[in-house]
């Protein structure tokens, strides 16, 4: 079996692997800071996802988020421990 494959055909591929591997990279070094908490949008930032899947995820109890004034926030930890949840192997 032989496979034959030009930069056209993997360049889409090698941009996802990159994007994916900068955000995890952004991600870790952002819920490793000295912050306890992060806005619904700076959550979702950091783990590469839509605020959605945030939302949807605290609303089927997945998730745990705390309400501080209009905001909803969530603890590194919660975020960690959620990122784990979500580990595929």
């Amino acid at each position: 079996m032989q496979f034959s494959f030009n930069a056209t055909d993997l360049q889409p591929l090698i941009e996802q692997v990159v994007h994916a591997t900068v955000a995890q990279l952004l991600a870790d070094q952002a819920l490793s800071s000295d912050r306890i908490a992060f806005t619904e949008p700076e959550a979702a930032s950091l783990l590469g996802v839509a605020r959605h899947t945030l939302r949807d995820a605290r609303l089927r109890g997945e998730l745990a988020g705390s309400r501080v004034g209009k905001k909803i926030v969530y603890e590194r930890t919660e975020l960690l421990r959620f990122l784990q949840q979500q580990r595929q192997l």
